[in-house]
């Protein structure tokens, strides 16, 4: 390990936070592709599968920033664990109403209480920014978060899946669930290193959505979400065009391996000068990166080209949250992040459906058009809220000595 990354984890406790975050947020990757295999070896209803798989999606965009911000209010421990109770509750429902063939509406309602899970990575980003707030370490640190996305991003799906088709058809979200309770109840347990709640008089004036920065960030990672939604689809779609279908899978991870390498070398890296401008270019490689996906002609071309195109996520990903630590009240710092990511997901659930009807109407290579336009939207508002993300942002929360003052104490 490259010794900026090994310099991390000289802060006592980083290591075992970081391993319970990889295990916890391995569900991100896993849950929804499983419920999809389950149900269609189950029942073979392909759009019963589909939807409960948005359900989940978009039940975890509604819910998600809400317990972040009660976990700014109250801690990690003290929201997390009823939190992921109640998700492992339902993934169970679900499980067992899809393996005795229970009605629709019930697995509707078991998929909309799995949105419940936290956002593991907003927690264990949280707790970086705890223990090097304002250092070089934060970025480096913001590094290994995204490297860690990809790597449950490359494995996650090849393991549910897998599991679900040589085992039994449950397996997959069953495994996503133990990741879930095991990387929670690990990550709680080690207080030293959890973030303090923020005094009460710090959570006035709403939610952190309110911050025109975060607002410009949110709405980019939108159309960036449609981009990842709009890529798997068609990827999927297209290699099946090809008699591959299941090459899929490894172009994809060729995808996410682009960015895994990327944000590895970008933590490396020591930047001077605002943030505002290095994410507006990575906004823009990204959305320019769509353009040869409208040329693939074979596999072995779309996979370099996605590998290419993934070069650009990572970098950017980092970027996006170290402006949000900028552009958001340090009280408000987990739901912020959470924001984020629920923008991505609405984004993968909107790029997924526009891209399935582009794909039925048009076929697969037309289908590169939906994250194509996406990139440009995605740039078109990164130019537009630009000044609104390169404007200083006073530090509100607590005075830098007064945050210093709690650390020690809560560390002490």
């Amino acid at each position: 390990m490259p010794s900026p990354y090994r310099a991390l984890f000289a802060a006592p406790g980083s290591t075992g936070f970081t391993t319970a975050g990889l295990l916890g947020r391995m569900p991100l990757s896993m849950m929804g592709i499983g419920v999809v295999t389950m149900i269609s070896q189950l029942t073979g209803r392909y759009g019963l599968a589909g939807a409960l798989a948005a359900t989940i999606a978009l039940s975890a965009a509604v819910l998600g920033p809400q317990i972040s911000r009660q976990v700014d209010r109250h801690g990690q421990r003290r929201v997390l664990r009823p939190a992921t109770l109640v998700a492992l509750t339902s993934a169970a429902g679900l499980l067992a109403a899809a393996h005795f063939d229970g009605p629709d509406w019930l697995l509707f309602v078991c998929s909309a209480g799995i949105g419940c899970v936290p956002s593991i990575g907003a927690m264990t980003r949280s707790r970086w920014a705890f223990l090097y707030r304002g250092r070089p370490e934060l970025h480096t640190a913001y590094a290994l978060e995204s490297v860690i996305d990809e790597v449950c991003f490359i494995f996650g799906p090849i393991i549910s899946i897998g599991l679900s088709t040589v085992w039994f058809p449950e397996a997959g979200p069953l495994l996503a669930g133990c990741f879930l309770a095991a990387g929670v109840f690990w990550l709680t347990a080690q207080r030293a290193t959890e973030p303090p709640p923020q005094p009460r008089e710090h959570h006035t004036g709403g939610s952190a959505l309110r911050s025109a920065g975060l607002q410009v960030l949110v709405a980019t990672f939108v159309a960036t979400g449609a981009i990842f939604g709009a890529v798997d689809v068609v990827t999927v779609a297209f290699a099946e065009e090809q008699g591959h279908k299941g090459a899929a899978s490894i172009v994809l991870a060729v995808y996410a391996a682009g960015s895994c390498v990327a944000g590895a070398a970008f933590g490396l890296l020591r930047f001077a000068g605002a943030p505002a401008r290095r994410w507006l270019l990575g906004i823009c490689a990204m959305a320019v990166s769509m353009i040869p996906l409208l040329l693939v002609g074979n596999l072995p071309f779309l996979a370099v080209a996605l590998f290419v195109a993934g070069l650009f996520i990572a970098p950017t990903m980092i970027t996006t949250m170290a402006l949000v630590e900028l552009h958001v009240p340090r009280a408000k710092l987990t739901e912020g992040m959470t924001w984020v990511s629920t923008g991505l997901a609405v984004g993968v659930a909107l790029g997924s459906s526009l891209s399935g009807w582009v794909i039925d109407t048009a076929g697969a290579r037309a289908g590169y058009g939906v994250p194509a336009v996406a990139g440009t939207v995605a740039a078109a508002v990164g130019f537009l809220g630009y000044r609104r993300l390169s404007k200083p942002v006073p530090r509100r929360g607590g005075t830098h000595e007064q945050h210093s003052e709690r650390e020690e104490r809560h560390l002490a």
